[in-house]
């Protein structure tokens, strides 16, 4: 592998100087500063990374953890190695999205909050799905378990941190019970991503969880009458109108 065909000094300025790190943290802190300025689009797509000297001096690392944190940053689909041509940054579309780096830093860096709009379109599809397949297939204990999480849902209204884990205890089942395991990975994978940004999980009222709740019942509901088309109606208007709830107020407005 090599990275050292010379580049722009616009791309060598991005870097700067990194802080002291502990060693064992020492390459996960790279592919992360590596991810975040592409990400960022501080290095556009058809540039490539500063030498591997520079590079290495400005991260604070060894050539051989710079080395092996860009085959990481090239596994995720962000960057093509080439002898002799060096590092070249690649268009979006190459991105691995469901990378767990790359998501979170997608996530840390949506100002626009169009990539957790997306998340929420995409994650609204997916369990909408779930929820069809779940309300056609479930036995008899399996309803009751629905009943019993949208119970515990009720019963920890009160306390913000219980209900939030209700909250996601109910989800989590009905994508187990649907017995689609691509969707249901899928599905976590963004949701749990989501939830580590604090702009996700902002403006809680306890009427918004009121609301969540009716929605959560309508969902329940559906699945009890074996209803597939409504629980997916139901589950997909209660994911984007509870994002939507929580959105509107960081909604950034064009100058």
């Amino acid at each position: 592998m090599t990275l050292d065909r010379p580049d722009s000094d616009a791309a060598s300025r991005v870097f700067g100087s990194a802080p002291a790190r502990p060693a064992a943290r020492l390459g996960v802190a790279v592919v992360h500063d590596i991810v975040s300025v592409i990400v960022n689009g501080d290095i556009a797509p058809g540039e490539t990374l500063p030498p591997e000297e520079r590079l290495a001096q400005q991260l604070g690392v060894s050539r051989t953890v710079l080395r092996e944190s860009v085959k990481r940053v090239e596994e995720k689909g962000l960057v093509d190695v080439s002898p002799g041509r060096g590092t070249t940054v690649l268009p979006a579309s190459s991105w691995n999205v469901l990378d767990p780096v790359v998501l979170s830093v997608m996530v840390e860096n949506d100002d626009s909050l169009g990539v957790l709009d997306e998340l929420a379109v995409v994650r609204a599809s997916l369990e909408a799905a779930m929820s069809a397949e779940t309300a056609g297939r479930h036995t008899d204990d399996e309803l009751a378990r629905v009943a019993a999480a949208l119970r515990h849902m009720e019963e920890s209204i009160d306390d913000v941190d219980a209900y939030a884990q209700a909250d996601v205890d109910f989800h989590f089942l009905l994508m187990e019970l649907s017995g689609n395991q691509l969707a249901r990975n899928i599905t976590q994978i963004l949701f749990q991503r989501a939830r580590s940004s604090e702009r996700f999980v902002q403006n809680q009222t306890e009427e918004a969880f009121r609301l969540t709740l009716d929605e959560h019942r309508k969902v329940y509901q559906a699945i009890a009458d074996r209803d597939a088309d409504a629980a997916a109606a139901a589950m997909r208007t209660h994911i984007i109108d509870a994002w939507q709830r929580r959105r509107l107020p960081t909604r950034r407005h064009p100058e």
